[in-house]
């Protein structure tokens, strides 16, 4: 697999795009997945992406979109999610990305009001179209674990589940290491994912909250879990994701010890490549 970021990291510490980027190769990463919104962004910044990553020959893998209103009680807002959503899988052709990062809601009023199972179908009936829409723009959808306990999608079983029953070829499963630990999944349980996940989030955590951290300076135990990704043979990529630096004066170091611990780890396990 090969090794990436969410370019992020350098965007909520005030780097512009094409320093970010240059950043980015300099580091040494494979790949980049590009953190947007596609409702809106400016022609000069499409063109920007596409020329900055083409030139530092950095592949365009991911791009992340959190769409909370796909599982809204109210079809309008479902609606506009589905158009919004269509706007990403549009860029993420434009740039050749291979897929959108698609982060669910969560369960409404503590599933007390709306049916959990009236939401859960809603996300169904919005993903499938989606995966029509990403089937002709050639684009992957890859869920995320998030591991809040109402989230829809909040354990591996949870998602093994929604994309067997969402029965598309373009909606799979993405695999988000401290995610799973938040959620108390072990790497045995990543064998419910076999054939249906194709991308790979990874940073650490304190083992208690969302963290996004470089490995290390948390209290994940990485080895295990990358051991179980090789083993499901996944050709896709493992995006490193940081959050928030304590001190966005030295994002530069800090993206810079998160590359450095994620390749000893992947190369622990020979699963670079």
């Amino acid at each position: 697999m090969k090794l990436g970021l969410i370019n992020s990291a350098f965007q909520q510490a005030g780097v512009d795009t094409a320093t970010g980027l240059q950043h980015i190769a300099r580091i040494g990463f494979d790949t980049v997945d590009i953190f947007t919104e596609a409702m809106g962004i400016a022609p000069e910044e499409i063109r920007l992406v596409a020329n900055t990553t083409s030139r530092l020959s950095l592949p365009i893998i991911s791009l992340p979109v959190v769409a909370v209103g796909l599982i809204d009680f109210n079809d309008p807002v479902r609606e506009f999610h589905v158009e919004r959503c269509r706007k990403f899988i549009d860029l993420a052709a434009t740039w050749g990305a291979k897929n959108i990062l698609l982060v669910l809601g969560e369960y409404l009023w503590q599933r007390e009001v709306i049916p959990a199972a009236a939401q859960w179908n809603w996300a169904l009936e919005t993903c499938r179209r989606l995966g029509d829409y990403a089937e002709l723009r050639q684009v992957d959808i890859a869920l995320e674990l998030e591991p809040f306990r109402l989230s829809l999608l909040h354990n591996v079983a949870a998602m093994a589940r929604f994309v067997d029953e969402c029965n598309h070829p373009r909606v799979r499963a993405n695999i988000d290491i401290s995610h799973l630990v938040l959620s108390d999944s072990s790497p045995a349980d990543l064998a419910q994912l076999r054939g249906k996940a194709i991308h790979v989030h990874l940073s650490d955590c304190d083992g208690k909250v969302h963290g996004d951290l470089p490995p290390g300076r948390g209290v994940v135990k990485f080895a295990p879990y990358l051991q179980a990704i090789k083993d499901l043979a996944i050709p896709g990529v493992v995006s490193i994701e940081l959050e928030y630096s304590p001190d966005p004066a030295k994002i530069v170091e800090w993206v810079e010890e998160a590359y450095r611990e994620t390749a000893k780890l992947m190369d622990l396990v020979c699963l670079r490549g």
